[in-house]
């Protein structure tokens, strides 16, 4: 690319970021009342994204592979009991990678 190629592609991806961050506020300003089915979706979406999120790091698990679907499983638990016991999504998610991390790299090596 050339530098004006990668300016331009800067340019557009600041523009991006910045007009769907404030697009919100432009369409639901604070005087007037959120649309019901926005309010829907704000309830619904998150977990069905998490539900995406299952669906995708396990479709390539291949069970046939012995113990090599431990560290997936093992991780996946994790996640799953410390975000029923702790509440928060950031720290179920920031542990099971981790804990993931490593059986891949150390344990099951």
């Amino acid at each position: 690319m050339t530098l004006i190629e990668q300016c331009l592609t800067v340019g557009v991806a600041i523009l991006a970021v910045q007009l769907s961050r404030l697009l919100p506020f432009w369409l639901f300003p604070p005087h007037r009342p959120i649309p019901e089915y926005i309010r829907y979706l704000g309830k619904v979406l998150p977990a069905t994204m998490f539900g995406m999120l299952v669906v995708y790091c396990y479709k390539n698990v291949d069970f046939s592979d012995g113990y090599r679907i431990l560290p997936e499983f093992i991780a996946g638990t994790v996640v799953v009991v410390l975000h029923f016991w702790k509440k928060n999504m950031f720290l179920s998610m920031l542990l099971g990678t981790g804990l993931y991390m490593y059986l891949v790299q150390v344990v099951f090596a």
